[in-house]
């Protein structure tokens, strides 16, 4: 039997991960920057609108982690 594309989608969750909106979230209350948050399998891949954002979110990766509560590997570009 298979299931129409309306009954398979109304079961999927498109809701934000956690981890995702916890990064977006610091990132704009510390920096005024809003930033692209994906998670994908065991990654974190946020993307930042300038080199210098990016910089200086590398060295604060282990405190984005603890905020995020994951230990999913970050991963920083740049548009």
């Amino acid at each position: 039997m298979t299931d129409s594309l309306f009954t398979i989608l109304s079961q999927k969750d498109f809701s934000e991960p956690q981890e995702a909106a916890a990064i977006k979230q610091y990132v704009h209350g510390h920096y005024k920057v809003t930033v692209e948050a994906i998670v994908r399998g065991s990654n974190i891949i946020v993307t930042t609108p300038s080199a210098a954002l990016t910089s200086t979110l590398r060295f604060q990766t282990s405190q984005l982690k603890k905020i995020a509560k994951t230990d999913k590997r970050i991963v920083f570009r740049t548009k």
